[in-house]
Formats: C-alpha cells, sequence, structure tokens
C-alpha cells in the first residue's frame, strides 16, 4: 500500500490538521516525524475544537495507530498534559498512541537556554516560542548533553543527569544566569523526569521498527508534517527558520522509513501567505487587507497567540517547496478568507536588482530585497463556507483555483472552505463537477 505525506508548502499554519484528520480514515498509522510543542494543529470536530501539538491529528479515530517518531523532541509534561485533555474530553489514546525511545527530550535547562540566547541576540527576531526546542535540537546534534526518551528507563538516568545538570550550570552561568534566578537542581529533576517516564510507559516502544514492519506488510501509512517547507533548517529562509527539516525532505529522517515508500505527496497552503515572527515576507501586507485577512481567518498563533503577518498568495515560494517536497497534489486550504476582497492578487514572480527572477532565492538578504510581481484577479463577495462542491463556488472562486494550480505546477485536490470537517471539497467532486 502507498504511504501519503502531508506537508505544509508556506511559513506553517496552513491547516495541516484538518486535512491529516480528513485523510485518517484511509490510512491505518498517522505519523509525527519533526518538530516539537512549537506547532500547533487545530481540528474542528463536531462543533468541538480541538488544539494539538505533539498528538498527531489521527488520534481522533480510534481504529488509526498513531506514532509520535524518532525526529520529534518531547517536553514530557506537555505531552501528558496534552494526553491527559484529550482524555478527559472522551478521546481514546491509550491503545492508540505510541512514542519513540528514540525522541530526544527537553528539560528545564533548555528553556532557560532559549530565554537567555533569545535576550542575547540583537535585531530581528528569529521567532523562537521559547518552548526549548532550539536547544534541544542543538543537544541532539553535539551529543554529549543529550537524553533520549528510552534513557528515562536505563540504570544510568540519574548520572546522566547528574553529569548533564554540572555542565549545564557552568553554560548558564557563561550565558548570564545566576543561581538566584534559576536553579538547576539534579535529584529534584530526576525524581521528576522518573514519574513522567512511569506515566509515558504505557505508549513507549521502537517507533522505527514498528513503521518499517508496517510498509513491508502493506499498511497504509499518513506522515503528518508539522510547520512549514519555508522554515525548514536546511531548505528554508534560514536564519528564520525552525530547528528541524519540516519540508518533504524530513520524512525518512525523522520517521526511519525511507523515501522509496512515500508514494504521494499532498502539499498544503492557505489560499493566501502568513508567517509569524522575523524574516522576510515579500508579499506580505501591512495594511488593511492583511488586517481583514488576519480577522476574518483568525490569524493567531495555535500554540503561542502571536498575531500571524498575512499577505497574498506567493507562487514563487509554493513552487519550490512544492519541487523540494516532491509534491503531487495541492490542498488550497482557507478559501473563505477571502471572500468580500474586491480584487486579489498573486505574485507570480520576483525583481531582484531589476531583473526578474522566477526561483526562491537561496539567501535571506536577497529575499528581503525582492519586489513581489503581482497578477490581479476579481474577488467575489459571497459568503462560501457552505458551499460542498467545486460546481457550486463563485466562478471567481473557481477561476483563482484554477490559476494557482496552473502557476504553482500542480493540481487542486482539495479545497477548504471552514475549519470543520464537513466544509471540505474533494478532488472527485471538482471531476464530476
Amino acid at each position: 500500500m502507498p504511504a501519503t505525506s502531508v506537508v505544509g508548502l508556506q511559513w506553517g499554519d496552513e491547516a495541516k490538521g484538518k486535512i491529516v484528520d480528513i485523510l485518517t480514515e484511509r490510512n491505518d498509522i498517522v505519523v509525527r516525524y519533526q518538530g516539537g510543542a512549537n506547532a500547533g494543529h487545530t481540528v474542528v470536530m463536531d462543533g468541538q475544537t480541538f488544539k494539538l501539538s505533539l498528538v498527531p491529528s489521527g488520534i481522533f479515530r480510534p481504529e488509526v495507530q498513531c506514532v509520535i517518531a524518532a525526529g520529534v523532541v518531547i517536553n514530557p509534561p506537555s505531552l501528558l498534559q496534552e494526553i491527559e485533555g484529550l482524555v478527559s474530553r472522551g478521546i481514546q489514546v491509550s491503545k492508540n498512541l505510541m512514542v519513540s525511545t528514540r525522541a530526544h527530550l527537553i528539560f528545564p535547562w533548555h528553556f532557560e537556554e532559549d530565554r537567555l540566547m533569545n535576550e542575547s541576540t540583537s535585531g530581528e527576531a528569529i521567532g523562537t516560542t521559547m518552548r526549548g526546542i532550539g536547544p534541544c535540537y542543538r543537544d541532539k546534534v553535539g551529543r554529549s548533553y543529550a537524553i533520549r526518551l528510552g534513557d528515562m528507563y536505563r540504570d544510568n538516568f540519574a548520572d546522566r543527569v547528574e553529569q548533564i545538570v554540572a555542565a549545564k550550570r557552568k553554560i548558564l552561568t557563561g550565558l548570564g544566569c545566576t543561581e538566584d534566578s534559576f536553579l538547576l537542581d539534579a535529584k529534584k529533576i530526576h525524581a521528576q523526569y522518573c514519574d513522567y517516564a512511569e506515566r509515558l510507559r504505557p505508549f513507549v516502544g521502537d517507533t522505527t521498527a514498528y513503521l518499517l514492519d508496517a510498509v513491508e506488510a502493506n499498511k497504509k501509512v499518513l506522515f503528518e508534517g508539522a510547520q512549514g517547507a519555508l522554515l525548514d533548517i536546511d531548505h528554508g529562509t534560514f536564519p528564520f527558520v525552525t530547528s528541524s527539516n519540516s519540508s518533504g525532505v524530513g520524512v525518512p529522517s525523522g520517521s526511519g522509513v525511507p523515501g522509496r515508500w512515500v508514494t504521494k505527496v499532498l502539499g498544503i497552503v492557505k489560499a493566501y501567505c502568513t508567517r509569524v515572527g522575523g524574516g522576510p515576507f515579500p508579499t506580505e501586507q501591512d495594511n488593511a487587507i492583511g488586517q481583514h485577512i488576519r480577522e476574518k481567518g483568525n490569524e493567531y498563533g495555535t500554540v503561542t497567540r502571536r498575531p500571524r503577518r498575512c499577505g497574498w498568495f506567493d507562487v514563487v515560494a509554493a513552487r519550490y517547496t512544492a519541487r523540494l517536497s516532491g509534491v503531487d497534489s495541492l490542498a488550497v486550504m482557507l478559501l473563505d478568507v477571502l471572500s468580500e476582497l474586491p480584487e486579489l492578487q498573486i505574485c507570480t514572480a520576483y525583481e531582484l536588482d531589476g531583473k526578474r527572477i522566477m526561483n526562491f532565492p537561496d539567501h535571506v538578504e536577497d529575499l528581503r530585497r525582492v519586489v513581489p510581481v503581482y497578477e490581479s484577479m476579481p474577488g467575489w463577495q459571497e459568503e462560501i463556507s457552505h458551499i460542498r462542491r467545486f460546481a457550486d463556488l463563485p466562478q471567481q472562486a473557481r477561476d483563482y483555483l484554477d490559476r494557482l494550480s496552473v502557476l504553482v505546477g500542480r493540481p487542486v485536490e482539495v479545497v477548504s472552505v471552514g475549519p470543520d470537517r464537513q466544509q471540505t471539497i474533494f478532488a472527485n467532486d471538482v471531476h464530476n463537477a
């Protein structure tokens, strides 16, 4: 059976959680393969809104196995709080959630490093959520101060914590931390994490072996990306990126499943663009149009509630990330947000130093200097959130979707006109219309 990957093609917040939730009914396993609690997914189901950060969006279907794979970094109390919140609302978790022994853990010192590093950085902020994600990934790569989930069940866990605390005290002191403002107590931290370990024990397993067995047994697997491809640590708008491979190239390294098993990639885009935090944003509309999009689209961070920067759809960026992630087709989300706007703009190219370019720049300073080249299209003024068939959309909306498809070079397979599961139009409706 083919494995499918769902990847955000912009700067995150593309409403991937809704699509994953819908697609889970066609799959046996849903895998979260990178990122941490800095990535929020919202799922609206039967009038209820659920906000997830670590648990895969497939958790709402009890017959589907949900996997948090090795590429994810985990803050144990955050994960436990999320699990307990789901259970309190009647969502089954105990039988269909598995967490990798190889996933790296976030500790109190990571939060403090995040705070101190952010305070010491001058100029434009890179957009950290202050949840210890970056410092944890830094320790993962550095290896010496890293602890994985499975390490908590080993006899030397207390010694590891003691050794790392001794080293982190020196590092934090060098960053300007004082004992009065932040105290690292190795015994207390060890005791806390032993408690977390016991509470997480029912969910812990070797997800790499499990997933390899699953694809070889022809199970249907859905890979759920977090954040967006433009935030990829290697291929995004560095340094204004996340700390993991958030594009499609992150699936094999984060999950342990070779890319040959992924036979379909669905790229998720908003009908416009948003960004949180610093970094260049060529099509940003810091004006009444941007504010209209923000308010109508509720463009505030799922995790942080920070207001998102809003702007027109950027074809140059989307075409780049579609190619990078091996995208086969598109899901265009939040199309309803553009209702009421009399005219829509699509960025079809950039001008850099007077020269028109079609490729996405590889350096952030070049991206900062580009001037977007726009193509105008008429908007539509009627409400579309009740529409369930492509043929029933206003002609202007259909023209807009067709134009995005042509410019990005990928067919539109899914269109979303609202947050609920039912507010979704599928490709078979398009073809049958």
